[in-house]
């Protein structure tokens, strides 16, 4: 595990924390390793029904950690980063999201794989692959054009528009917005709701809402494939040099 990621049962419920304030709970191999081990956890466990994801300091997630994942990205099918995309989009336990401030990247595209997903009014997504010469992931390329349009996800995912909390829910990748102070409660009563439904009714519905998880996988798999050859492009060389030459001048 890693300071990074807190969890706490509550009863039926498996409460996670992404507890990286300083750097906006950007995400690190150790970060997903943790993820991946409590989701597995989840599913594995009957007394967890539901699990929350909350952010910390003001943030959601800002997404991967640049330095730390091209570290790990020698082997970018076994990479932490897309190990834990592929646990979260097959796991059997209900997922609740709470999100605030920024959801960068995965800090947006984990949200497709949720059950229920809140955002404070402030809230702010962007999934910026192609700015930094990759492409999407987590089966967003498939999911965001089902639930959005193709028109509305190319402005997301090509052109890599921002969007705020209200085309979030306009467009079906939050449930509602929430008051700042009220959203973790919030958040947290609407998963333990889900936890006191009967447990095999709830899954056996979930199930059929999601449909075939093997499809998703797949979708995941060649994405991760163009992942990896972009990865090695030298258009995504640069974009990741500019981007870490900015942090320093901010820094």
């Amino acid at each position: 595990m890693t300071d990074h990621i807190h969890s706490t049962q509550d009863g039926h419920m498996l409460q996670i924390v992404l507890a990286r304030p300083d750097k906006k709970n950007a995400l690190t191999s150790a970060m997903y390793e943790a993820l991946i081990a409590l989701l597995h956890r989840a599913d594995a466990d009957a007394d967890i029904r539901v699990i929350t994801i909350e952010g910390s300091g003001g943030s959601f997630c800002a997404g991967n950690d640049i330095g730390d994942f091209l570290l790990g990205a020698r082997d970018i099918h076994n990479a932490p980063a897309f190990r834990f995309i592929k646990t979260i989009a097959a796991c059997q336990t209900p997922i609740v999201a709470a999100v605030e401030g920024v959801a960068v990247g995965v800090g947006t595209t984990m949200l497709l794989h949720c059950d229920l997903a809140y955002a404070a009014p402030g809230a702010k997504f962007r999934m910026p692959f192609v700015d930094l010469g990759l492409v999407p992931e987590a089966a967003s390329s498939l999911l965001v054009p089902r639930l959005a349009g193709q028109k509305k996800a190319t402005e997301w995912l090509m052109l890599g528009d921002g969007f705020d909390a209200q085309d979030a829910e306009r467009f079906g990748i939050i449930n509602a917005i929430i008051d700042a102070d009220m959203l973790r409660t919030h958040a947290r009563a609407q998963a333990r709701r889900l936890a006191a439904k009967p447990p095999a009714a709830l899954a056996a519905t979930r199930r059929l809402m999601r449909g075939d998880t093997a499809a998703t996988l797949a979708h995941i798999a060649t994405e991760s494939a163009a992942f990896a050859q972009a990865l090695a492009s030298p258009e995504a060389r640069a974009a990741f040099l500019t981007f870490m030459e900015k942090g320093k001048t901010k820094a």
